[in-house]
């Protein structure tokens, strides 16, 4: 069997990139708004297991960026896809 040697850090396809790839901020900013839309459901809940009747509007409005945040993620792979092309 033949030992293949691994190419280093030098090489340029391994290598971390200077500047992000097309659609990478949106799939970073919209796993933020996702991760905060998690946590207002999460918030949204707390209430009616404590026993209160309603959860404060707030709570309710930050679950909305649950959805916002799926979406962004998805148009930004969407995009990263595409550039690959």
């Amino acid at each position: 069997m033949r030992h293949v040697p691994s190419r280093g850090a030098s090489s340029g396809r391994h290598t971390a990139p200077d500047e992000p790839r097309p659609g990478e901020r949106l799939v970073r900013a919209g796993a933020l708004l996702f991760g905060l839309g998690v946590l207002g459901v999460v918030a949204a809940f707390v209430p009616f297991l404590l026993g209160r009747g309603d959860a404060p509007l707030w709570t309710t409005l930050l679950t909305l960026l649950l959805p916002v945040g799926l979406g962004l993620s998805l148009l930004g792979l969407l995009r990263g896809a595409r550039a690959r092309r």
